[in-house]
């Protein structure tokens, strides 16, 4: 019994330390944000191996869309306008994020994203509270929370429905919406679903969020 104790308690004690390693640069995080970042690697791994949040779906026979998504407009986190056209002749990748979720730690992966391909890429990041509720925070809170612990510099769009519904936001509207977009009806499976959107304003891919940033097949996509 006392070497089980004494195991036990050597555990907890390399995963507090390991809890605090990964966090030593983390500002104003919960003790559950601290441990959702500490813990992610398994999620997603877990998630992968189970097949759970993890589908891969592409556009394989180049559907073109019906309604232009260069016609839609986003509002960003600090309230100004902008329109989706002026992204014309770059990729798009549209994620829908939450800061209190097993995979909030993407935003790293998408930052490192941005930051290596910002030339031809642009990353939105789109904060809702629709799966269980993991983001309460308003959209100054949203912004200074991926900012200091993150340093997130692409761009942030203001909180709203990604999911399908009377609020659903336009842009995710057409996302999910295959006589829109002309062929994906997919909606985002939780927080940290991915759809990308090419150079032409074509969907072409939409994955799981047990997917990374990071993963060879977002990789191959964004060629």
């Amino acid at each position: 019994m006392k070497k089980l104790y004494i195991t036990v308690l050597s555990v907890a004690i390399v995963f507090f330390l390991y809890v605090a390693i990964i966090n030593r640069n983390t500002m104003d995080m919960s003790g559950r944000q601290k441990l959702l970042k500490a813990i992610y690697p398994v999620i997603t791994s877990v998630g992968r191996l189970m097949g759970r949040n993890a589908d891969n779906i592409e556009n394989k026979h180049g559907a073109k869309p019906v309604q232009p998504v260069y016609d839609i407009s986003i509002i960003l986190n600090d309230g100004t306008a902008q329109p989706l056209a002026e992204f014309k002749g770059k990729k798009i990748m549209l994620v829908n994020t939450a800061s209190d979720c097993g995979y909030t730690a993407q935003y790293d992966g998408l930052q490192h994203l941005h930051e290596q391909l910002g030339n031809n890429l642009v990353i939105i990041g789109f904060p809702a509270n629709d799966f269980k509720e993991q983001e309460k925070g308003s959209d100054e809170e949203i912004g200074a929370f991926c900012r200091k612990n993150y340093g997130v510099s692409f761009l942030l769009a203001k909180k709203g429905t990604v999911v399908k519904g009377n609020d659903q936001q336009p842009v995710y509207q057409w996302l999910t919406d295959k006589r829109r977009n002309g062929w994906n009806s997919k909606s985002p499976s939780w927080n940290f679903s991915k759809y990308i959107i090419n150079e032409e304003g074509i969907l072409t891919h939409y994955f799981g969020p047990s997917i990374e940033p990071d993963s060879d097949v977002i990789e191959a996509a964004l060629k």
